[in-house]
């Protein structure tokens, strides 16, 4: 013999509550906003930190310029550093001789593990100064991502963070309602009489 068990938060039947029913239908709203908006607010978050994103990494390429030089100054010993901490950089002068010009000096950053004679990759920005690289494409796609992902993951918590508000209420309410029907009801069963 098979039986037949059907959410009687859905069917007409004396034990459903008005509770119940709400907490079917955010069930309902829950799982929509999980499928559909979630991603949706991850795509646009995405797009909106890539475009972002894409405009500064652009507008730093054309403002900086990259310049091979040698480095001509004294480079500090390796201080100690915190075990996992890499890519240290250092201040030193570096001479480069842009074409048809005379040499220049400047100080700029190098990476850890630089020695003097060596030549590097530095970056200038118009007024001479020593910037940082511009961001490559991997790095606006790893923004890009990071922002998606923040973006999804906390609409995801916001959403369920309200269903379990709603669920907390309706239980509240399921339970109140069952201790008011069992007042009406415990008199018949116990043959107690209300106080």
């Amino acid at each position: 013999m098979r039986i037949r068990v059907r959410d009687r938060r859905w069917r007409d039947n004396p034990l459903r509550r008005r509770s119940d029913v709400l907490e079917a239908w955010t069930a309902l709203v829950v799982a929509v906003l999980l499928l559909v908006a979630v991603p949706l607010a991850g795509a646009l978050a995405g797009s909106w930190a890539h475009d972002d994103a894409q405009t500064v990494a652009d507008r730093q390429r054309a403002e900086r310029h990259r310049v091979r030089a040698q480095v001509v100054g004294k480079v500090p010993d390796a201080l100690p550093t915190a075990e996992g901490v890499r890519g240290q950089t250092y201040r030193v002068t570096v001479r480069w001789t842009p074409p048809g010009e005379k040499a220049r000096t400047a100080t700029a950053r190098v990476q850890e593990g630089t020695r003097q004679g060596d030549t590097v990759d530095v970056w200038f920005d118009d007024r001479g100064r020593s910037v940082a690289a511009p961001p490559s494409d991997t790095m606006v796609w790893q923004h890009t991502l990071t922002m998606a992902t923040c973006a999804a993951g906390g609409a995801a918590a916001v959403v369920l963070l309200g269903h379990t508000v709603v669920r907390r209420t309706a239980m509240r309410h399921r339970l109140g309602e069952w201790e008011r029907e069992w007042a009406r009801t415990e008199p018949q069963w116990t043959r107690r009489r209300p106080a």
